[in-house]
């Protein structure tokens, strides 16, 4: 599913299950015809006089009064999840209606704020009630594979409290197809609610990770730098951090020291970036002497030793630089880190 003109929600997918491929009707709707619904009701089967029929029961439909689809109003499709994306909390779902129940208070709030967020970082999604503790958005248009019109729908979303539980709720109340407007059904509630619960816990869920990441990268800011020797005896320069916290910390670097970023591989910590010498202004600005590097590519190799990380640098022929080389690059490396100034964020 996804909103009218591109709207892209969350960069974490929400999944949707779907049937095999095949029109919308086909993967919303049993394999066969319709024509079950035209049948006539059996007679009661009416025996001789002199005949004692044995009657089961295992096959009784019971009496009552059921309301529901028939025929084409039956939607074969397996039912959405929760994702269960925010540690301990609990979801309870009734009558087509999607509650979470968190720990506290504060995260309570941290998820409706995220749902103020993704309101306002979405040009198609507009209010039409905003109160302390409730939002009731106006419509919202979107578009499915599995659907043979357009949708639209209406939320009400509610922050609550309820016995010393901090709850949340997002609920399904109004209902287009095909721009008409139609009776909100349990069965549109219950896929629908869990949808756009998922798209608020999936972006929660981006928004802890993000923030975990700037705290770790904030912690690990200086990191420590020294010379060293690999398995070889051939020079590399170690960095006193795990692997995964320096790799994220370099794409900020070289770019400040005139590396132009070409390639990256994380996996094969290899970072392939060409070099233009920094102004004199820049050199001054860090106190340190200017590399001695030609205009040409390099290729940074990083290796994980557990908890540090080594770092050795070839040329465009693929050659390692020389030792001198090295130790040229350590101050610079350690002096940008230390100047927040010179220090730029780019997007992995």
């Amino acid at each position: 599913m996804k909103f009218v003109n591109q709207l892209v929600v969350s960069s974490l997918a929400v999944a949707i299950l779907s049937g095999c491929a095949g029109s919308a009707a086909e993967r919303r709707q049993a394999k066969d015809d319709f024509k079950y619904l035209d049948v006539e009701s059996t007679p009661p089967l009416v025996s001789s006089p002199d005949q004692t029929l044995e009657h089961y029961p295992d096959y009784d439909i019971p009496a009552g009064d059921y309301t529901g689809g028939i025929g084409k109003q039956v939607d074969i499709r397996p039912p959405q999840q929760v994702l269960e994306l925010i540690p301990g909390a609990r979801t309870e779902q009734k009558d087509g209606e999607v509650t979470l129940w968190l720990l506290t208070k504060e995260e309570r709030d941290k998820v409706w704020e995220t749902v103020k967020t993704l309101i306002a970082d979405q040009d198609q999604i507009s209010l039409a009630e905003e109160t302390e503790n409730r939002l009731e958005t106006d419509w919202i248009v979107w578009e499915e594979e599995d659907e043979e019109e357009t949708l639209a729908s209406r939320y009400e979303i509610e922050r609550f409290e309820q016995n010393s539980r901090y709850g949340f709720r997002i609920s399904l109340i109004g209902w287009k197809e095909g721009g008409k407007e139609l009776p909100v059904s349990r069965t549109n509630k219950e896929r629908y609610n869990t949808f756009m619960t998922n798209l608020v816990t999936s972006r929660y869920d981006q928004f802890v990770r993000e923030e975990a990441a700037r705290e770790a990268l904030e912690l690990v800011k200086v990191i420590p730098l020294s010379m060293g020797k690999d398995r070889s005896g051939l020079p590399i320069i170690i960095a006193r951090a795990e692997y995964n916290v320096f790799w994220q910390r370099v794409p900020e670097l070289l770019p400040v020291m005139g590396f132009n970023l070409e390639e990256r591989n994380q996996s094969q910590g290899t970072i392939k970036a060409s070099y233009v010498a920094p102004d004199d202004e820049f050199w001054e600005r860090v106190g340190t002497k200017p590399l001695g590097y030609s205009p040409e590519s390099y290729t940074f190799l990083l290796g994980d030793l557990g908890n540090r990380t080594s770092i050795n640098i070839t040329d465009a022929s693929g050659k390692p630089v020389t030792e001198d080389m090295l130790e040229q690059m350590l101050p610079v490396l350690a002096a940008v880190m230390k100047d927040d100034s010179a220090t730029t964020t780019e997007e992995e």
